[in-house]
């Protein structure tokens, strides 16, 4: 339980979305990729998570992680239309519609509404993408609860609104750690990484790699912040967290690459250089291998709708 609480407490949480969504026809999208964790309430008809097609039906919540591609159905029937994440995002407009939470409660179709939040340890690490846990299917009474509340407090027009959406959201990122626990989901795993809250050194790396996202990221430079030697700082990182930083790296200046993408105005050019990438034909590559999407597509997504 010390563990447990440990990483509790390292975890960054910051609400990013919640949209309420009328599925004007029914869709999978076959590698659907979120930076993002997003938690779906479906309202009405289906949701059907994975290769597994995990069903989630009304008043069921699903769990969907970031930092991976996912297989999702939004709705029911016999002419469900399957698309990739480029179309899906190039032709959202066609399936989904916005509207607010209080008409999704009141018309017909099927609907649902989701929450995004970003969930990182020591504001650094995705947390339930570097765990590796799928997508999963519950019920939980105190989440739907705050869900509402959240969608509440959304539409107050009070002083301190803000945050009680984040002080709701890290309630709620609490309540799905405790699902997880509680139910013997992945404990093993959690187990073993919990060496990321033991571990001075990796802290350190973790911080100056946030902080260093546009500059030297090397091997060379992780050994000297960490103070063991280049050979073994590799071997080191991977055995704590699973993964080679330079992978981790990787993911770190793609996911920064989102954020401005989604909240400046700046140059594909420019927001590669700032991430650590002097060639934009590269970066745009290594963008689309990762995500999916060009780079232009990830934005014009958040200004298409904004869904």
């Amino acid at each position: 339980m010390e563990d447990y609480n440990k990483i509790i407490e390292s975890l960054g949480v910051k609400f990013v979305k919640a949209k309420s969504i009328k599925i004007l026809k029914p869709v999978t999208v076959n590698n659907l990729y979120e930076v993002e964790n997003k938690l779906i309430l479906v309202n009405k008809g289906e949701v059907l998570v994975g290769e597994e097609r995990l069903l989630a039906k009304e008043g069921d919540f699903a769990f969907i992680p970031g930092g991976k591609s996912h297989q999702i159905t939004y709705g029911r029937g016999s002419q469900i239309v399957s698309v990739s994440n480029d179309n899906f995002i190039t032709n959202k407009g066609e399936f989904f519609h916005s509207i607010t939470h209080e008409d999704l409660l009141k018309e017909g179709g099927d609907s649902f509404s989701y929450i995004s939040f970003e969930a990182k340890v020591f504001d650094s690490v995705n947390f339930f993408a570097s765990l590796d846990i799928p997508a999963f299917i519950f019920t939980n009474d105190t989440v739907k609860t705050l869900h509402d509340e959240i969608f509440h407090e959304m539409n107050m027009d009070e002083p301190g609104a803000d945050r009680m959406v984040k002080v709701l959201t890290e309630h709620l990122l609490i309540e799905v750690f405790r699902h997880i626990v509680r139910n013997k989901l992945f404990v093993e795993q959690l187990a073993t990484n919990s060496t990321y809250f033991k571990d001075p050194r990796l802290i350190d790396i973790f911080n100056y790699i946030n902080e260093h996202l546009g500059g030297d990221l090397s091997n060379k430079k992780l050994a000297e912040v960490a103070n063991v030697s280049e050979d073994y700082v590799g071997q080191y990182f991977k055995m704590l967290t699973g993964i080679n930083p330079q992978d981790y790296i990787e993911y770190q200046r793609m996911e920064e690459a989102v954020t401005l993408l989604r909240t400046s105005k700046k140059s594909i050019r420019d927001i590669g250089q700032e991430v650590g990438y002097k060639d934009t034909a590269y970066f745009c590559r290594r963008f689309k291998m990762m995500f999916g999407i060009p780079a232009g597509k990830m934005r014009r997504r958040e200004s298409l709708m904004n869904v």
